[in-house]
């Protein structure tokens, strides 16, 4: 079989190497010709763990090519795949769906024979219905069925994800399509992962109440870390309280500064746009949006009433700035509103990641970049750990004693034990769980 990819994205590169690692002949197809000449070349564009060898290994192979024309890999194709941003569109929090009804009206001219479109973009509710109407305004006589195949995929986790993913999802309105859909997941159907078959409006629903629900859950335990702080819990404790539970489950129910990324702010806020023109507002992901904005704001005020109330003329270092680890994706991570507060209250930021200092660069001015975590709390006053990379969890205690200033780590991840940061003397404060004070020396 063959597919084109339109969008040489996250979702659209890491989709189609995989599908080419199954056996389909892919074409992954960009309007922008510097990207497309740096993937012929073997430069991938994203931080991925494993892409770079997946794309290579299937290039040499001939299943996996780049293409800035659609007209011939769209006019060979079995499916096309729309894997083209939606980014919220400014002001009313929809989906901007300019470049997939764009993507349709070039689909639609290029195409020979029957044709199954494949919405991969998250899209709202009834984005199917208006590319097939787009499709067949341009090309009446045209062979073609829409369908929404909705991703999954974590970043940091994509390839996993994609083969041997929790389910699939497939909307389609008619047996053709599903057939077509059937082939081209056959690897995956050989290892019994379910493939949920749905009508076109209930696929392009679920992606949206699935990444709600999930932003939700972060969001809940957010709130119970800060009770927890109050009462003198363990939000850790909690977590696993309720986990345990097979109705509510242990993933996503790690405290945290908020939640960032490119898929979870854009697509609760199109829900929420979503279900109020309909009529139909969903409150609870309404809050999930404001308590998310608001703990990312009052991330740096932590940081600040840890250090005394005042970070004027500090040094702060700052371990970590894309929205999650292994991933150099800066898309609304919560170093965005933290740094900006600490430099904007008068502190020196110096700061270190492992993948995303190129991309922070983009966002952030006024930062001091270091070259390793030990390099960024040099002379510092205040450590802050902003994203859990593995390299952060297993520093050396010896070392960050003798090069921080001030011995105070504000640990936004929870990557420490409370008691073990005391006992090497530290001043250790983290999320739902109370501060810890230097142990007593014996």
């Amino acid at each position: 079989m063959r597919i084109a990819m339109i969008g040489t994205g996250y979702v659209g590169l890491v989709s189609g190497a995989c599908f080419s690692e199954f056996g389909v002949h892919v074409t992954c197809v960009d309007k922008d010709a510097t990207k497309i000449d740096a993937l012929k070349r073997g430069e991938i564009p994203i931080y991925e763990p494993g892409l770079d060898a997946l794309v290579a290994n299937n290039v040499r192979a001939g299943r996996l090519a780049f293409a800035t024309d659609l007209k011939q890999p769209v006019a060979d194709a079995d499916a096309v795949f729309i894997a083209v941003g939606t980014p919220s569109r400014r002001g009313d929090g929809h989906a901007d769906l300019t470049y997939v009804f764009a993507a349709a009206e070039e689909i639609a001219r290029s195409l020979t024979h029957y044709t199954v479109i494949v919405t991969k973009s998250t899209v709202p509710v009834g984005t199917g219905r208006e590319v097939s109407r787009i499709v067949r305004k341009h090309r009446a006589d045209a062979a073609f069925d829409v369908v929404s195949n909705p991703e999954f995929l974590r970043e940091g986790s994509a390839i996993g994800d994609f083969m041997r993913p929790d389910r699939v999802v497939i909307g389609a309105d008619s047996d053709r399509a599903r057939e077509v859909m059937q082939a081209l997941y056959r690897p995956l159907y050989l290892i019994e992962t379910p493939i949920v078959f749905t009508g076109l409006e209930t696929a392009e629903l679920i992606k949206y109440a699935a990444n709600s629900f999930l932003a939700a859950k972060i969001t809940f335990i957010n709130e119970i870390a800060d009770l927890c702080e109050k009462v003198g819990a363990d939000v850790h404790d909690v977590a696993r309280g309720i986990g345990l539970d097979g109705r509510i489950g242990r993933k996503f129910l790690h405290p945290g500064p908020g939640y960032g990324g490119s898929c979870f702010p854009k697509d609760t806020l199109a829900l929420a746009q979503t279900a109020r023109d309909h009529g139909a507002p969903v409150k609870l992901v309404e809050t999930t949006i404001a308590v998310n904005e608001a703990r990312k704001r009052a991330m740096a005020t932590r940081v600040i009433d840890a250090c005394g109330g005042s970070v004027e003329g500090a040094t702060v270092a700052v371990l970590g700035l894309t929205f999650k680890p292994n991933t150099d994706d800066m898309r609304d991570a919560p170093s965005l509103d933290v740094v900006p507060a600490l430099l904007k209250a008068g502190a020196v930021v110096r700061a270190y990641d492992p993948e995303g200092m190129r991309e922070a660069k983009k966002h952030l001015n006024g930062v001091v970049w270091c070259e390793s975590a030990y390099d960024a709390m040099t002379d510092a006053d205040c450590l802050v750990i902003l994203t859990e990379w593995n390299q952060f969890r297993a520093l050396d205690v010896r070392r960050m004693r003798q090069l921080l200033r001030r011995k105070l780590i504000v640990d936004l991840r929870n990557v420490y034990d409370p008691r073990d940061m005391a006992a090497a003397g530290f001043t250790y404060h983290s999320i739902g769980r109370p501060p810890r004070a230097p142990a007593a020396p014996a």
